[in-house]
């Protein structure tokens, strides 16, 4: 495996993607050596906590905002745009919000849903911008949580992972993944449901805790059953903070913090993600989604209309959507692919205004940065060792057409990296160059107002922890080092971080 992210690397790093390794959508400007040297003091990490550090509430730089309603907290725009450019995001907005209809039908801007699909808007699963969560009864939609599917694929890992392919393929009755809903006529593929076992946990000074174990079943498939080998991966919906941002952070300063054989000795063997852009059609380092497998802001919306909506763009021009050619009905339903949208169902210049507003949804200012119990908290995670994976600080690229996210310091705590994450969280379904086992490190601001945003504290990849301290526990594979000093700590030091992460 050391080979195989040795061989990547160098591509990436190399005549590939130029001077600037990884990052041709963005065509940034090189930092200078005063910089370099000025980026590397600001993104130390502190040692010190008897104070907030300097500018530390302000987690997306200039970007950041100060909301007014909690519940609106996600849905607001970056500080650093304009009134005109505002104008974009607004009519990017409604474009996210707006309710696809199947077709033929007499709006051709909104027609091309599915034929199948998990819904019918952006906004259905993200709501406010937030974080989905998995149904909390029998009568709750999934409609913020869907499943992907995939069989293994047939070549060599290292060949796969070397084409930058996934490592992976579609499973052969329903696609890349489940879509519980449908246009009329078609029947949807599924449904799935989800069990729990519930697992205590005993902590320091008499505390408990319980942790819920999952587990899935797919129901009413309409195509007949998975193929023998399938391999299930719920997922719930991300929230969509400071996404621009997270695109503008170099991906040499990403790469750098890459630790795959564990050099330092320090238990984190972070690794880089690497997929193959269908924008550019070479390998990038991927940042986005659940284990990192979108190379782009662009690729991760249009691959999101695509699966979650059936809604084709020019990256992705398959009016069917996800429907495999064993759903004949499917794939000859009518769509609306036309002219006036670049042979798409969204063309290019609505897609671009998505992408607008997706990419300025504004992050929100921290909240008692200077509260002891904060304080005391910030160092618990530091010193017990979460900045390893999650990175406090970085400052994005300097981007001549992208002013909004240039040259900020930022505090997404995430090295974007790919991480083992032990048994208890794999889903065994690998992605790219990532394994069952493991997952991106999921940025953390913003984290603390789910519950205000979102209307729940769900958490993970698939909801199953009900509380930050539940997510903290489930960490294991690279983080069991972590995990363990969490449960030992007493109870102070444990309330106190669980006080910082709600501060972010």
């Amino acid at each position: 495996m050391r080979r195989i992210f040795l061989t990547l690397a160098a591509l990436i790093a190399g005549p590939v993607l130029g001077a600037q390794p990884g990052d041709p959508h963005l065509n940034p400007v090189p930092r200078t050596d005063e910089e370099v040297a000025r980026i590397a003091r600001a993104v130390e990490p502190t040692t010190d906590f008897s104070n907030p550090e300097a500018f530390e509430a302000n987690s997306a730089g200039a970007a950041t905002v100060r909301p007014g309603v909690l519940a609106r907290a996600f849905s607001g725009r970056s500080s650093t745009i304009d009134l005109e450019r505002g104008l974009d995001f607004e009519v990017g907005h409604g474009l996210f919000e707006k309710l696809w209809v199947s077709s033929p039908s007499s709006t051709l801007a909104s027609d091309g849903l599915g034929p199948v699909y998990n819904a019918r808007s952006c906004e259905r699963c993200h709501v406010n911008a937030g974080r989905g969560h998995p149904p909390e009864s029998t009568r709750d939609s999934n409609v913020s949580m869907l499943v992907r599917l995939s069989i293994p694929a047939g070549g060599s890992e290292e060949d796969d992972a070397i084409k930058g392919d996934l490592n992976a393929l579609p499973e052969p009755n329903y696609g890349w993944q489940l879509q519980d809903l449908s246009i009329a006529g078609m029947p949807a593929e599924g449904r799935f449901s989800i069990a729990y076992e519930e697992i205590p946990i005993s902590l320091s000074d008499g505390e408990t805790a319980t942790l819920r174990k999952p587990s899935y079943t797919l129901t009413n498939l309409a195509h007949g059953p998975l193929h023998p080998k399938a391999m299930l991966s719920p997922r719930v919906a991300q929230q969509m903070i400071g996404l621009g941002l997270l695109d503008a952070i170099p991906a040499a300063d990403i790469l750098a913090q890459a630790d795959p054989e564990d050099a330092d000795g320090n238990g984190i063997s972070g690794r880089a993600q690497f997929v193959r852009s269908r924008e550019f059609g070479t390998l990038m380092l991927g940042r986005f989604g659940h284990k990192a497998g979108q190379p782009s802001l662009r690729e991760q919306t249009a691959s999101a209309f695509h699966g979650d909506i059936g809604i084709s763009s020019t990256l992705f021009p398959e009016g069917y959507g996800d429907c495999t050619p064993s759903q004949a009905r499917c794939r000859a339903a009518p769509d609306g692919n036309t002219d006036i949208h670049d042979n798409a169902e969204i063309g290019d210049e609505a897609l671009d205004l998505v992408l607008f507003y997706t990419a300025n949804l504004a992050v929100p200012a921290r909240r008692n940065v200077g509260d002891p119990s904060v304080l005391h908290g910030k160092r618990v995670f530091y010193e017990t060792g979460c900045i390893h994976c999650h990175t406090p600080k970085f400052v994005t690229h300097r981007i001549p057409d992208r002013p909004e996210h240039s040259f900020q310091l930022i505090w997404p705590y995430s090295d974007l990296l790919l991480h083992d994450m032990g048994p208890g969280l794999a889903d065994n379904r690998p992605e790219a160059v990532a394994n069952g086992r493991e997952w991106r490190t999921p940025p953390l601001w913003g984290i603390g107002l789910t519950q205000q945003v979102s209307g729940h504290t769900y958490f993970l990849h698939d909801g199953r922890a009900r509380s930050l301290l539940e997510a903290v526990l489930w960490h294991g594979g690279e983080a069991e080092t972590q995990r363990q000093r969490v449960v030992e700590m007493p109870k102070s030091d444990r309330d106190a971080l669980v006080k910082f992460l709600e501060s972010l």
